[in-house]
């Protein structure tokens, strides 16, 4: 189970592989089998977390991914997509992008350190101060370094700003 907003009450999130499988295991779980998987044929894998978002109309869509990488032989990853009709400031959106991100690399760390994978948040936000998404950069660099994780930015950010932005484009 994964939480998200309120600590106290758990939300079940539903995942899906690229090809649109539903995962029909709570988050942690698949994502166990599929580090003892690849391992077992002999992968090395690191994980790169990223959410990216998109406002269609009245609604925000958020998509959150689980990129696997098997070094030297390309990669998988596990899709949450979600909407809503909260309004947000182009900064707010930022943060909560990098919100859902650390909630699921909260939710997998012990994961990755008893199996030895590395893990990175990627946060798709622009280095660039020409660019809106820059005022959040401090603060979701903090954020995410803050809980101890790994942090890339646009444009080594590919979970984020190519992975998760497939799915919501």
């Amino acid at each position: 189970m994964e939480f998200f907003g309120n600590l106290r009450k758990p939300i079940f999130m539903l995942w899906r592989k690229f090809n649109g499988d539903p995962i029909d295991l709570p988050i942690r779980d698949a994502v166990e089998r599929a580090i003892r998987r690849e391992t077992a044929n002999g992968y090395h894998l690191k994980v790169c977390i990223g959410t990216d978002s998109q406002v269609k109309g009245a609604e925000t869509e958020f998509a959150t991914v689980i990129v696997f990488l098997r070094e030297g032989h390309g990669g998988f990853m596990f899709i949450h997509n979600e909407k809503t009709r909260q309004k947000y400031s182009i900064k707010e959106r930022m943060l909560v992008e990098v919100a859902r991100s650390i909630e699921i690399a909260y939710e997998l760390c012990q994961l990755f350190t008893e199996y030895n994978v590395d893990m990175e948040v990627h946060a798709d936000i622009n280095t660039n101060p020409h660019f809106k998404s820059n005022d959040a950069l401090k603060e979701a660099m903090g954020y995410i370094l803050g809980m101890g994780f790994a942090f890339k930015a646009k444009p080594e950010a590919f979970a984020s700003s190519s992975c998760a932005n497939k799915v919501v484009n």
